[in-house]
């Protein structure tokens, strides 16, 4: 495997040879002073550049930076269609393991690529680039919702409850698996966002995906969190169900008290006990009630 010498060496070089290469950005969690560092972080790096057109699906250009192992270009895909304005990634993961995840941008566009906060300016050939503030997570720490967010969050949760209850009673698993996980998780990972920001002053990222929120979870929360991925297991799943509103409940509350905003407990009574109401139908139901 590379070293990280070796692969700045390789990105920095890269644009110093190549004169229309006028600047390197990088960001991510490379950037990053708070991201823990280990053998996968990747390198996202920004090459601004003065003709992007020629770097575009050029894949004998992208051999200089080593044997790939899967490559992916996201602006030659069509599913979600193209941005069209004329920026150009090259997602590269190597064999030897490391992986840069690159970015061709036109000098144009120095203004979106600075608005990221987590930017470290490695080349600039020409003076271009103003001064940057050091990196920080700013812009990626929870904000408290409006009043009227956080409504609609348990409104959505607590609506599409009643979905993976009817989807367990057809033995539809597939479709209650995605209606919890895709929805349901979505609305539950919110709320836990806006828990951790209410426990830390919103001053803490919990990660992308929540990928750190084990640290900002109390031990009992977080092993609630963990039962809320079952197996494909039709008990499993209600089981996983009701943590998840128990988990949902308790979160919002919270959250809610924080914010002076009042939880519709009485709709969340209600929606429960049509849930276990329908758990409890034999499945040669005639009627729901």
């Amino acid at each position: 495997m590379r070293t990280e010498k070796e692969m700045f060496d390789l990105i920095i070089n890269t644009a110093r040879e190549d004169d229309r290469i006028r600047a390197v950005i990088m960001n991510g969690s490379r950037a990053n002073p708070n991201a823990p560092g280990d053998i996968f972080m990747d390198y996202d790096i920004v090459y601004l550049v003065t003709e992007p057109g020629p770097f575009h699906r050029n894949l004998e250009w992208i051999k200089r930076f080593g044997d790939l192992m899967i490559l992916q270009m996201p602006d030659d895909m069509q599913d979600p269609p193209p941005s069209e304005d004329g920026r150009f990634s090259y997602l590269m993961q190597f064999m030897d393991g490391n992986r840069i995840d690159l970015g061709i941008f036109p000098l144009s566009m120095i203004d979106d690529v600075l608005q990221d906060d987590l930017a470290v300016l490695l080349l600039d050939k020409d003076g271009i680039i103003p001064s940057l503030d050091p990196p920080s997570e700013n812009g990626y720490l929870p904000k408290p919702p409006s009043a009227r967010v956080y409504a609609d969050c348990c409104n959505e949760f607590w609506w599409v409850s009643t979905y993976v209850a009817k989807e367990l009673w057809r033995q539809e698993i597939l479709y209650a698996l995605h209606m919890m996980n895709m929805i349901m998780r979505i609305e539950l990972m919110k709320m836990l966002t806006w828990l951790v920001g209410v426990g830390t002053g919103f001053k803490c990222n919990p990660g992308k995906f929540g990928k750190y929120m084990e640290q900002y979870l109390d031990s009992e929360r977080w092993d609630q969190l963990l039962k809320t991925y079952p197996n494909a297991n039709k008990d499993e799943i209600w089981n996983a169900l009701f943590t998840m509103c128990g988990l949902f409940r308790s979160a919002s509350l919270q959250v809610g008290a924080h914010l002076g905003v009042e939880y519709s407990l009485a709709e969340d009574q209600r929606v429960t006990a049509h849930l276990h109401h329908v758990q409890g139908l034999p499945p040669d139901a005639q009627e729901i009630y």
